[in-house]
């Protein structure tokens, strides 16, 4: 073999790109469609077919290989691109993984076996989530039924299961994407959470609906099979409900919900990889909707009011008709939340119809908040003790000081985010003072610091060891 053409095998291995294709850079189709593609100096790849119409459209009439090639023949003022010169301008390169021939010849079959069973499943989430049993169950049990219909339809069974997607309804700081996060994290399944508060109907500013599958592929490192076994978690979808008395065009709402529903049903979406919106500069992937999971949730404010005014009309009419203040008092009144509501407040009836499964999160109370500060594996007090215990210093926290962190958090309305929020304003000064001296070996948060009214216990070292001597 000569030495010529044994560069031009280290120049056809030299650009390995780890089991990913690479894409051409004028059509912006993959390695697998368009064939095989060369690399040209500057660092771009170019499929065969651009390269012979690149010739093609060049005039006849070349002098030799090594004359002068910057104007072209019969062509006044134009130039060939410095190609050498653009290596600053290069874009980001982006990839698809490389499906290897027994993959495509044989797909491997899903194995159930691999998805806890539900209780099993609430078992693992009952560690880091309080409270929200029927919320836990009901997701427990829509995961199990939809990866049990993907073995199904792998093993090619004559019932055909549908898609369990799911709608959630709760008050902010209820759990809603954290319940979602750890689901996901528990599974090991690729997970997409988008908000759709900027999703716009095509041709708007904002991100396409197909957006959101598009976070999905770059979730599962832009293996398509992998993300068509997926989880997209949709965030403030009530943000999209259809606006009332609006005159002009509702792109971020009504149209939102109908672009949606091709997407919630199943159907082949051609998305963008590495970007939110389709140009010339990205390529494309075709992913099927029909295995992924959608997880819907929102606040849905003032749906409360929705819902007294159905319960009100039922049970204001005749003799026997009850008060019309009989449900103010109650607390969790969103638990009697119907599918009439919610097409009052503003979703459409073929968006509804795709989610089977509507279920409510309660609102946070004072004990709640008490045992989210302390049980959960990554509970906040927990996170303060690891914090302090690398300075050798025990934080304590007496059950009165917890009651009145608890308090404070519920008058600020924001569900469990605001137990942060009142936890870093009194533990400021606390993290600021106890690293000056390191005689301090103990620190007790009390109810009189939390409601500023006195101070914490400090204890130093040599008192610690007196009484552990005793």
């Amino acid at each position: 073999m000569s030495d010529i053409d044994e560069k031009v095998i280290d120049d056809n291995n030299k650009d390995d790109d780890g089991g990913y294709e690479r894409i051409c850079y004028l059509c912006r189709r993959p390695e697998s469609k368009c064939g095989s593609i060369i690399n040209i100096p500057g660092g771009f790849d170019i499929c065969s077919d651009c390269l012979q119409k690149t010739f093609d459209t060049m005039p006849t009439g070349f002098g030799p290989m090594g004359g002068d090639m910057s104007k072209i023949p019969g062509m006044p003022n134009i130039s060939f691109v410095n190609l050498d010169g653009m290596q600053g301008e290069i874009p980001k390169r982006q990839k698809l993984k490389k499906k290897s021939k027994e993959e495509k010849k044989e797909k491997e079959p899903f194995d159930i076996k691999s998805i806890p069973a539900p209780h099993k499943l609430k078992a693992q989430l009952d560690e880091y989530v309080v409270g929200q049993e029927h919320a836990k169950k009901a997701i427990c049990v829509a995961v199990y039924n939809h990866y049990k219909r993907l073995a199904s339809r792998e093993s090619s069974n004559e019932v055909e299961i549908e898609k369990s997607n799911m709608l959630m309804i709760g008050p902010t700081g209820s759990g809603k994407t954290y319940l979602v996060k750890t689901l996901a994290k528990l599974l090991d399944v690729p997970l997409a959470i988008t908000d759709a508060t900027s999703l716009t109907e095509a041709g708007y500013i904002g991100d396409d609906i197909e957006s959101v599958v598009t976070k999905l592929l770059a979730a599962a490192d832009n293996d398509v099979e992998k993300a068509e076994r997926g989880i997209i978690f949709i965030d403030e979808i009530d943000k999209i409900a259809k606006k009332k008395e609006v005159r002009s065009r509702d792109v971020s709402g009504e149209s939102v919900q109908q672009g949606l529903l091709k997407l919630l049903e199943g159907s082949d979406v051609e998305v963008p990889v590495g970007a939110n919106s389709k140009n010339a500069m990205v390529p494309l992937a075709t992913v099927n909707t029909d295995n992924i999971l959608f997880i819907c949730g929102g606040a849905f404010p003032d749906l409360e009011v929705t819902v007294k005014e159905r319960l009100n009309k039922q049970s204001s009419m005749g003799f026997n008709s009850d008060l019309k203040d009989k449900y103010d008092k109650e607390k969790n009144i969103i638990e009697k939340v119907t599918v009439e509501d919610l097409r009052n407040y503003g979703m459409i009836p073929e968006f509804l119809g795709r989610m089977p499964i509507i279920y409510t999160l309660q609102g946070l109370d004072e004990e709640m908040l008490v045992r989210i500060l302390k049980e959960p594996k990554n509970a906040i007090l927990k996170q303060y003790k690891e914090l302090l215990l690398m300075d050798e210093v025990e934080l304590v926290f007496n059950d009165e000081a917890l009651s009145a962190i608890a308090k404070k958090a519920l008058e600020k309305e924001t569900g469990a985010r605001a137990l942060r929020a009142v936890i870093e304003e009194f533990m400021l000064d606390i993290m600021y003072e106890i690293p000056k001296d390191d005689n301090i070996g103990r620190v007790t948060i009390t109810k009189e610091y939390i409601e500023k009214t006195g101070g914490p216990v400090i204890e130093m070292r040599g008192c610690l060891a007196i009484e552990a001597k005793e």
